[in-house]
């Protein structure tokens, strides 16, 4: 159960605060990364489960770093959390910056954006787990004034109620696809399409569109791209490379509707839309 006790209660303190501190300063060095994911182990040993409030990535989270890959990055080395993505994304932020971000998790990418955003800012943070979803809203609001709106469904290829598979050991990864784990459970989740959800929040455009949907990424974006008017169409698409899982050719689909690769990391392929 997520304790929602006023932020400030869980800051780390002794040996836990240290290793934060020391996990803060790791590089991408193969022999420093091994030091801070050893310290990690450590750390979460002496939480016990408890949760941690924390400034990261230019906000106030509360996280639980527990069966989640996303908080453990976040909270102990948030300097090697998707730097290439959010550098890409913080080059192009302006005034009235429009931000999706589907498969929000706790709100990392989305907090990231808003910080450097302003208040003119749109950001919609898309997440349909209501564990997660509860501390998503938990985190916008440790940071008044942010322009972060919650959107507690999921995004697929029709509207309706959809399955969405459950990973026991990371709940990060989450997706509307079949999960190969044999303890994978499910939910029933509402669902909208992308170009339901821009139309219904009346935005006349997208400046960057995140999707981290674990494989799904392809039957959000064929449908949108088939029926969305261009002027629709994100200026940048920061997507999950699920190239193994996809059932079409996604990167041939985005080359035809003008989107070049600019970036790709090991998780993630970076697309900007040219002309």
């Amino acid at each position: 159960m997520f304790d929602t006790k006023p932020f400030g209660t869980f800051k780390p303190v002794g040996p836990v605060a240290q290793i934060i501190k020391v996990t803060r300063r790791a590089s991408n060095a193969w022999l420093s990364k091994r030091l801070a994911l050893l310290l990690r182990r450590v750390a979460l040993k002496l939480l016990r489960g408890a949760p941690v409030d924390i400034d990261a990535l230019g906000a106030r989270m509360r996280l639980m770093p527990y069966n989640n890959v996303c908080e453990k990055r976040v909270l102990f080395t948030p300097q090697l959390f998707d730097p290439l993505e959010r550098e890409i994304l913080a080059e192009r932020i302006r005034d009235g910056f429009i931000f999706i971000d589907i498969g929000a998790n706790v709100g990392t990418y989305s907090l990231f954006v808003a910080a450097r955003a302003g208040k003119g800012a749109r950001i919609l943070a898309v997440e349909p787990q209501p564990d997660i979803y509860d501390r998503l809203v938990f985190n916008i609001r440790q940071n008044p004034g942010t322009a972060i709106k919650a959107v507690d469904c999921a995004v697929a290829d029709k509207p309706g109620e959809a399955t969405l598979f459950l990973n026991p050991h990371n709940c990060g990864e989450s997706s509307l696809k079949i999960i190969g784990s044999s303890q994978a459970g499910t939910i029933k989740v509402t669902a909208t399409t992308l170009l339901a959800l821009i139309e219904s929040e009346g935005l006349d455009r997208v400046d960057a569109l995140k999707l981290d949907v674990e494989g799904a990424e392809d039957i959000i974006l064929e449908p949108f791209l088939r029926d969305a008017p261009p002027e629709l169409y994100p200026q940048i698409i920061i997507v999950e490379d699920g190239s193994e899982r996809w059932q079409i050719d996604l990167p041939q689909l985005l080359g035809t509707c003008g989107y070049v690769e600019v970036a790709r990391s090991r998780l993630n392929l970076i697309y900007e839309r040219s002309g």
